[in-house]
């Protein structure tokens, strides 16, 4: 009887080593884990456009929230309506963050009302990123705008756009209910 214990009493053994192996090895590969990490991991991009009185891209913390957002946007503008905007909403990585304009108190809107229309981009003080939310304009298009604003100087209307080397007559009627040069 003694004879059949001892394989048991080393199996017992081995596996409690090996437990205690795998417990340790898990606790540093979570230590490895952690400081192979990148830093900007914590850092997410949040676009903020729409009535807010700096609208463009901003770094925030992981955990922020809309509120946070709109703070570094240097807030809403006197014409923002927050009605369906949750303030206390966390963050993700590459949110757009669209403040709404509030419909306009004469009655002459359009047969939508103001907060549910995408805002015009103004081709005058747009940034890259905000270009290419337009459709048809990428990268080098974005750049090509902002090189011509530049170079010449705020567009003075829309048609104006046509100038911009890559830029014709088909690409600027899928653009001009889009844009604005105020």
């Amino acid at each position: 009887m003694e004879k059949r214990r001892w394989p048991l009493i080393i199996l017992c053994c081995l596996f409690f080593i090996s437990l205690g192996c795998n417990i340790w090895l898990l606790k540093e590969n979570r230590q490895l884990l952690a400081s192979w990490q990148p830093a900007n991991e914590r850092v997410l991009q949040v676009h903020v456009t729409g009535a807010v009185a700096r609208p463009g891209v901003y770094s925030v913390d992981v955990g922020a929230r809309v509120a946070d957002a709109l703070n570094l946007a240097g807030g809403t503008l006197p014409e923002a309506w927050l009605g369906n905007l949750n303030l206390a909403k966390p963050l993700f990585d590459g949110e757009q963050v669209y403040i709404a304009f509030a419909p306009s108190q004469d009655g002459n809107d359009d047969v939508l009302p103001a907060h549910t229309a995408k805002p015009l981009v103004n081709l005058n003080t747009a940034s890259a990123v905000e270009l290419q939310t337009l459709p048809g304009i990428g990268p080098a298009k974005a750049q090509a705008i902002i090189n011509y604003r530049q170079e010449h100087g705020a567009f003075a209307r829309i048609e104006d756009l046509m100038k911009v080397s890559g830029i014709g007559e088909k690409t600027f009627a899928q653009l001009k209910d889009l844009i604005t040069v105020r």
